[in-house]
């Protein structure tokens, strides 16, 4: 990573789920800081701020709730205390429930909205407000989805909270961009983790159609996601803000998704 972001500090949230951990290694390997955030035990993070450590730079874990906007203040400040303003925002954290619209329950529609679009929301608030207030410039990079833009069965709440999470991008944009921090969403279609890889692995085939069904004939795998997302927080990456880096091998311009 180049040097214009002087000393780089990253905040993950979502940060020792698959994706989120591959961002972290990723950012790490071009010279940032890493502080990881998940609702997940201390103990589940060993692992990886061991893997930081190896790799030169510093890490820290915090056990917190991003749909609790007190906690998230709170992880903030503890980061920048600790490592120093974060200047590259990654609200990556994000809950899901397989159910068709006529179950959807109450409070599952309200917790997903709470984690995946108001957690988005807070996290990326937090940082740039600590951002304009130290005059620094700063990425913030959504982890959004093809399903912002293609209606899926079963994951109706999740569809819905990432195309929120696309227009917060523009707007926090918009606002953001006279005070250099460029906001950008990364939004992947099938990814070979999470809850994908564990559906398909309890019915086998269901990968190999998902493979077959992208037009790439190829899965994403965590580390292709978090190279799109380091490509963003480059301080060459001057001038693209707002935008969506769509990844998804192709599959919106065939096909919505199926069942």
């Amino acid at each position: 990573m180049a040097k214009a972001l002087d000393q780089p500090v990253a905040m993950i949230s979502g940060g020792i789920g698959d994706i989120g951990r591959a961002i972290a290694i990723e950012l790490a390997r071009r010279g940032a800081h890493v502080a990881l955030g998940d609702i997940r035990p201390a103990s589940d993070a060993t692992a990886t701020l061991e893997q930081l450590k190896a790799l030169e730079v510093r890490g820290r874990y915090d056990q917190v709730d991003v749909s609790n906007p007190e906690q998230v203040k709170s992880w903030v400040a503890a980061v920048e205390q600790d490592l120093g303003v974060a200047n590259l925002i990654i609200p990556n954290a994000a809950v899901v429930s397989l159910v068709p619209i006529f179950a959807l329950a109450p409070d599952q529609w309200s917790r997903e909205l709470e984690v995946n679009l108001t957690g988005a929301f807070h996290l990326a608030h937090a940082g740039a407000m600590r951002l304009m207030d130290q005059k620094e410039p700063g990425r913030i990079v959504f982890i959004g989805s093809w399903a912002a833009h293609a209606p899926h069965p079963f994951i109706t709440t999740y569809c819905v909270a990432k195309a929120g999470l696309r227009m917060l991008c523009k707007c926090m944009a918009l606002d953001l961009a006279p005070y250099r921090i460029l906001v950008n969403e990364v939004a992947p279609g099938y990814v070979n983790a999470g809850l994908s890889a564990s559906v398909w692995d309890g019915h086998p085939g269901l990968r190999d159609r998902a493979a077959q069904r992208t037009p790439t004939r190829q899965l994403i795998e965590p580390a292709d996601v978090a190279v799109q997302v380091a490509h963003l927080c480059d301080p060459a990456n001057r001038h693209m803000t707002g935008s969506t880096l769509l990844m998804d091998g192709g599959l919106s311009l065939v096909t919505p998704a199926k069942k």
